[in-house]
């Protein structure tokens, strides 16, 4: 399927799941940022999705200055226009958060993201003044928090959230790990607001489950198999794993840069790599 024929497809049938690219960060040899790598990775996929996550975990964003994710944001937001990015501006403390959030905003940034606060122990009582300051920072913005407990160490029940999104004005959030498999509470619990399973395994499954839609990393990779391209093609991509090392030696393969990484990531084995590069030779 080329790139226009599912563009088209995605604009006639609006009744599939709504799939957005947790896209990586594509590094120069040299391990700084390649904007013109990136900049071609996301016209590619922003062609066939629904969306970009910029700057999130699967784009390494605790390896990145503040100036690089901001341009990394600025560079997407051109490629895809404000309604289709998602600005990641989560930090370890709500000062560099909201900084990053008016920034973030000035640039044209319409709807942002914010993983909880991390690394020092977060109690429950901090999540609220955390998102209220990013609010602050950029009023004008949809906030959606971003919960991902195995990389945060932050758990936020899906009761506790309701109460933190009514105080804060939050527009919903994306939810990875072990808070994926709690999409209905999440939905039960705040009704009306929009959460992204960070599970791509089957978005048909999430979004029956309550999600919004997904915010993917494989789809960066094989955005394809995303834009309705069918559960058998994303169970072909699933069974090869999940990891930051496997989605940049796909992207590589495709012409998208190197595979380069700033944080530690394992390439795959031959075998896993065999099987990537069957995939890419049929998309």
């Amino acid at each position: 399927m080329s790139q226009a024929e599912a563009a088209t497809l995605r604009q006639a049938d609006n009744s599939g799941p709504t799939v957005l690219a947790a896209v990586p960060t594509l590094f120069g040899a040299d391990g700084s940022v390649d904007l013109a790598a990136n900049r071609a990775l996301y016209a590619h996929v922003s062609g066939l999705l629904d969306g970009l996550l910029v700057a999130g975990t699967t784009g390494e964003f605790p390896s990145l200055s503040e100036q690089e994710r901001l341009s990394l944001i600025s560079l997407a937001l051109d490629v895809a226009g404000p309604a289709r990015v998602i600005a990641h501006v989560g930090a370890p403390s709500a000062f560099q958060a909201a900084r990053l959030a008016s920034s973030a905003a000035s640039l044209g940034a319409t709807r942002l993201a914010a993983i909880t606060p991390y690394y020092l122990p977060v109690r429950e009582q901090d999540l609220a003044p955390y998102y209220r300051a990013v609010r602050t920072a950029a009023p004008a913005a949809t906030l959606y928090a971003y919960i991902f407990p195995e990389r945060t160490g932050v758990h936020v029940a899906p009761e506790f959230f309701a109460t933190v999104a009514a105080q804060t004005g939050l527009a919903g959030a994306k939810i990875s790990g072990s808070a994926s498999g709690l999409v209905s509470a999440y939905t039960a619990c705040a009704p009306g607001l929009e959460f992204y399973c960070g599970d791509d395994s089957a978005p048909a499954r999430s979004v029956a489950a309550g999600a919004t839609g997904v915010i993917s990393g494989r789809s960066a990779a094989y955005p394809e198999a995303y834009a309705r391209g069918g559960q058998d093609r994303i169970d072909e991509i699933v069974a090869l794993g999940a990891s930051i090392g496997l989605i940049k030696h796909a992207v590589a393969l495709r012409g998208f840069g190197s595979a380069t990484a700033r944080m530690p990531v394992s390439p795959p084995d031959a075998a896993t790599a065999a099987g990537i590069a069957a995939i890419v030779a049929r998309l």
